[in-house]
């Protein structure tokens, strides 16, 4: 398996050094491309006080591909399928290269505190906002 790029590395610093309030994520040994995140729920919301385990992966196409993130932690929630898919169009059709993961998981913590009931599973809108 190839190396990440060290510019991928740095920009992927905060996420290791737990700078991010409520998200903390470690590599795993055996691989420098997967890693094992719990985040904190925000106050205010329906899972107040929970804690989410998340597996991120960076694909051998990122950054111009989106990583692969799943919910491990099992929950109700309208925009998390029974797989642990997460419904987010920046994890499907709205991902950009430039976007960081430190940004993907701080939205990751917003839509599990306020879920968006008019998103399908695979982040596409079920119906247009007027």
């Amino acid at each position: 398996m190839a190396r990440l790029p060290c510019k991928i590395i740095k920009g992927n610093q905060p996420l290791l050094a737990e700078a991010i309030p409520g998200i903390k994520a470690e590599s795993d040994e055996s691989n420098i491309c997967y890693f094992h995140v719990v985040i904190a729920d925000a106050q205010d919301s329906p899972f107040e006080r929970g804690t989410f385990k998340l597996e991120l992966f960076l694909p051998a196409e990122y950054p111009m591909a989106e990583p692969k993130v799943y919910l491990m932690s099992k929950i109700y929630h309208p925009n998390v399928d029974k797989l642990g898919r997460i419904c987010l169009d920046i994890l499907n059709y709205k991902w950009f290269p430039a976007q960081q993961i430190p940004t993907v998981l701080l939205l990751i913590q917003a839509l599990l505190g306020a879920s968006n009931p008019d998103d399908l599973n695979d982040g596409r809108p079920t119906k247009t906002k007027p």
